[in-house]
């Protein structure tokens, strides 16, 4: 009996020391009375309050099982309690707790990570005024097209965008349609409204974003903004944090997030790095590229981190210094050997800058390090490909379908590669399975323009034709469709639809040397030689190293010197 110590009073009442907001009253009435209670009382009107469970801990399960939704409901009830129980509720529950909660669940609902999401739309690439230099050095700058330093593959073997750079195995936001060179070339762009650039990024998903607190809240914002002691909040790091991320990803508030941030900073005697780096973000949403730069610099000397090196090298990018971001990265790989994010990143430029050797060299890194990363098998796949090694490109695109992988692409991608690599009886069923999976009229397009250069290949033009024809009905601005179509039509012997789809190909895609060269062809068989050398110029500067156009311009020149 000396031996055992009697057990503490408060310990056989954990529920009591957590408190639950509506028991806490019948509790106190039963302590009165003389009488305990036990495990049994109802929390709240979930299936979990009748277990006993606590209605705070339960939203922090919904919210650790991505749940949001559930978890800021569950919020709005614990905060939206009647006058009477919340005086038992300020003293013994955590109010803060569930406001900071389901701000941070609403959070969550709208959150895009702003390291790899980037949309620049047409008044930030036309108008923008903070590149270094106006005219800069070759295979130093972003804007310049025709900037290959060799090593990949021609544009007659390899499609390139409007940039004059490949396209990419791997679809991200800056390889939608890349940067066109006058604002007419910007406005049509070569596909549908699905893929065209906002005027500016605050009308695209920055415009959307703001939108949220609508469709989260019906009955108004969760946070009145306008009504926000932000010295107040900024004196409570916990709470700023929460709030921050709120204001700025969920209200979409760039200016009070910017003023909180501040605030918060100075708070802290400028000694948090996690305060400068949302200063930073703040900046380079507002389009301060400079201000930015010094910010995520100054994070970067009081805490290494790789999300920094990333958001720096987002605003070298942005103010067109290629070199500087990949001379960051690799200063990042020096302090964190063998990171993926910065390998990629660098494979990356090399990839804008028309380096296609040395990106598939770093992406081949990138696999060391991660042999399930989707994008470099995806792109060392495509360059594969567009090398004339179908084989292996199939390789890389079944190692795909094994991780799980399942879309309209991949399955268009291997019909390709099956059909390249002579096995053709995986090709049709690849190209079905494709139109199957197709999430819109844009994928079905490319399915059945791949499946018109199948029945070429094969000799079957009755079945190309109609190929072409469906590519065209599913999406009206198909260029390549256009011009596939001109030389279906000239091989018919109809010159006028010929021309008439070869003009339409060209204005729908002038960066694009096929349809000029064909109409070049076209207009001087017919005795158009004015034409034919316009044509043929717009094609040479489309692509320089075109041995046809040099050839076609050759004679035209000589045409012109015998008149």
């Amino acid at each position: 009996r000396a031996g055992l110590a009697r057990p503490r009073r408060s310990l056989l009442f954990p529920r009591q020391q957590i408190g639950l907001p509506c028991s806490a009253p019948a509790a106190l009435g039963a302590q009165r009375a003389g009488r305990s209670w036990g495990f049994g009382r109802r929390c709240c009107s979930c299936p979990a309050g009748r277990m006993g469970l606590d209605p705070l801990f339960h939203a922090w399960s919904y919210f650790r099982r991505r749940k949001f939704r559930q978890c800021s409901e569950l919020c709005s009830e614990l905060l939206e309690r009647p006058p009477g129980n919340q005086m038992f509720y300020f003293l013994l529950y955590p109010v803060q707790a569930a406001w900071s909660l389901k701000t941070r669940a609403l959070t969550e609902m709208v959150y895009v990570d702003e390291i790899d999401m980037d949309q620049e739309g047409i008044a930030e690439m036309m108008l923008d005024e903070n590149a270094v230099a106006q005219v800069a050095r070759p295979g130093t700058s972003l804007k310049l097209p025709g900037t290959s330093q060799g090593g990949g593959p021609s544009p007659a073997v390899r499609p390139v965008t409007q940039s004059g750079r490949p396209i990419t195995g791997f679809v991200r936001p800056s390889t939608q349609s890349g940067r066109p060179s006058t604002m007419e070339q910007a406005i049509r762009t070569p596909r549908t409204g699905l893929t065209a650039r906002p005027i500016t990024s605050a009308s695209g998903r920055y415009g959307r974003l703001g939108t949220a607190s609508m469709l989260t809240n019906p009955d108004g914002p969760f946070i009145n903004l306008s009504r926000l002691n932000l010295a107040k909040y900024a004196q409570k790091p916990k709470l700023a944090k929460a709030l921050f991320e709120y204001i700025f990803y969920h209200e979409n508030d760039v200016k009070n997030a910017l003023d909180l941030a501040a605030l918060a900073t100075e708070h802290a005697q400028f000694k948090d790095w996690w305060w400068k780096v949302q200063i930073g973000k703040c900046y380079y949403r507002l389009g301060l590229f400079r201000e930015a730069e010094k910010q995520f610099k100054s994070a970067l000397k009081q805490q290494d981190m790789v999300d920094t090196i990333l958001y720096l090298a987002k605003v070298y990018l942005r103010l067109d210094q290629p070199v500087t971001a990949m001379n960051l990265f690799k200063q990042g790989l020096d302090r964190f050997p063998g990171e993926v994010t910065l390998i990629c990143g660098i494979a990356r430029i090399h990839e804008e800058m028309n380096n296609i050797s040395s990106a598939a060299e770093y992406y081949k890194d990138v696999l060391k390090q991660d042999n399930t990363h989707v994008e470099a098998i995806a792109c060392i796949g495509s360059n594969h490909f567009y090398s004339d090694q179908p084989e292996i490109a199939l390789r890389f695109y079944r190692r795909l379908l094994q991780m799980g992988v399942y879309n309209c692409q991949l399955f268009n991608n291997l019909g390709l590669c099956c059909f390249y690599a002579q096995q053709y009886d995986m090709t049709l069923s690849s190209f079905e399975r494709a139109l199957f999976l197709a999430e819109n009229e844009e994928e079905t397009a490319d399915v059945w323009y791949n499946l018109g250069h199948v029945a070429v290949g094969i000799g079957d033009l009755n079945l190309a034709y109609q190929c072409f024809k469906l590519t065209l009905v599913n999406n009206n601005n198909y260029a390549e469709a256009y011009n596939n179509l001109a030389v279906l039509e000239m091989q018919k012997g109809h010159i006028e639809q010929a021309r008439a789809l070869l003009q339409t190909a060209s204005s729908l895609a002038p960066h694009m040397y096929e349809p000029h060269f064909n109409f070049a062809i076209l207009s001087e068989k017919v005795g158009d030689l004015q034409r034919s050398y316009t044509s043929a110029q717009k094609s040479e500067e489309a692509f320089p190293g075109h041995v046809d156009t040099q050839q076609l311009l050759k004679q035209l020149k000589q045409h012109f010197a015998m008149l």
